[in-house]
């Protein structure tokens, strides 16, 4: 009797380990990649943030029923491809990339891991999806593709801010080109031809080489003799917004740029879409696609809804008076 006890205790602790097993390995939390150009130091971008802020209102918490593994590469494009080939030999479960160039890393690193891209410029001139109906690979997520496409709009809006307005310069990444699939030529011939059509003209066209270069290139800028500068916002160029906004301030040069994060920081205007509710946004790819959807069958979003940030306290410092029209149609006066 006792042999048989001990038999029946034996395959019943042998049960219960089994079902052990059984519960951790369905209780397995998800390990997702969070691919930034980012400058670590700087502390979590608020790209990463505001990824990180839609998952946890899905649900979903770091270290509780997830696993974040953040990457930042310092501004470094060798950096960010090694890095997103430690995310694939790390198996993570899916790629968060923030931006074009995080992307583009991920799509080289791995053709099997889901990517979700939050905020890309135009992902199919890129070539990460044939469409955005139906991506038809591993890669979805969220574009900016029409904020891109509201040049002539911002321009308008500045020249009804400052309405003496002639002459403008514009601040841009070099690598601005190849993230919208478009040469950087290209990209200035359009905006001239907007600078144009409502009687404005570009008079320099800088591009950015970093935050310690900008003091030497705002005196190139004040020697060309204009009178507002056009911020084209990218990773590198938006580690640098709060220093653009104080020599803009110091030179006198009303700025726009194309999300609120330059105004906030100290800039003058921006017309564009909410950075934030993009990547909100997809944070909800993440959620979908952890829970069991393909990639491939969720369309590329764009963003609808775009905002006028105004702020007001840059706008008394540069001696203006925003008019009231202007001020209607904001979505924010920052005072």
């Amino acid at each position: 009797m006792r042999r048989i006890g001990l038999a029946v205790a034996l395959a019943f602790s042998l049960l219960l380990a089994l079902l052990a097993g059984w519960g951790q390995e369905t209780a397995k939390v998800p390990r997702v990649g969070v691919l930034l150009l980012d400058t670590e130091g700087l502390g979590l971008s608020q790209g990463a943030r505001y990824v990180v802020d839609g998952l946890r209102e899905l649900g979903w918490v770091d270290t509780r029923n997830i696993t974040l593994r953040f990457k930042f590469a310092g501004l470094s494009e060798e950096r960010l491809t090694r890095m997103a080939e430690e995310l694939v030999s790390e198996k993570v479960d899916l790629i968060v990339a923030v931006a074009t160039v995080p992307t583009r890393a991920a799509q080289r690193a791995t053709t099997s891991i889901p990517i979700v891209m939050a905020g890309v410029s135009d992902p199919v001139a890129a070539g990460f999806v044939k469409n955005l109906a139906r991506p038809d690979g591993n890669i979805t997520g969220t574009s900016l593709l029409q904020n891109t496409e509201l040049l002539g709009k911002r321009l308008e809006l500045l020249k009804e801010a400052v309405p003496n307005l002639v002459r403008v310069a514009v601040l841009y990444d070099s690598d601005l080109g190849a993230a919208l699939g478009r040469t950087s030529a290209q990209i200035q011939a359009d905006l001239q031809a907007e600078a144009s059509r409502i009687g404005m003209n570009l008079r320099a066209a800088t591009p950015f080489r970093g935050i310690a270069a900008l003091p030497a290139q705002f005196a190139q800028i004040r020697a060309a003799r204009v009178g507002a500068l056009f911020v084209w916002p990218s990773p590198p160029v938006d580690e640098a917004r709060s220093k653009i906004a104080e020599l803009a301030l110091k030179e006198r040069l009303p700025t726009v740029c194309g999300f609120r994060e330059y105004v906030e920081a100290g800039g003058l205007m921006s017309y564009g879409a909410n950075l934030g509710a993009v990547h909100r946004r997809a944070a909800a790819y993440v959620d979908r696609i952890l829970k069991g959807a393909r990639p491939a069958d969720l369309p590329v979003e764009q963003a609808t809804t775009f905002e006028l940030v105004i702020n007001l306290k840059t706008a008394k410092t540069l001696g203006l008076t925003i008019p009231q029209t202007l001020r209607l149609q904001a979505s924010q006066l920052i005072e």
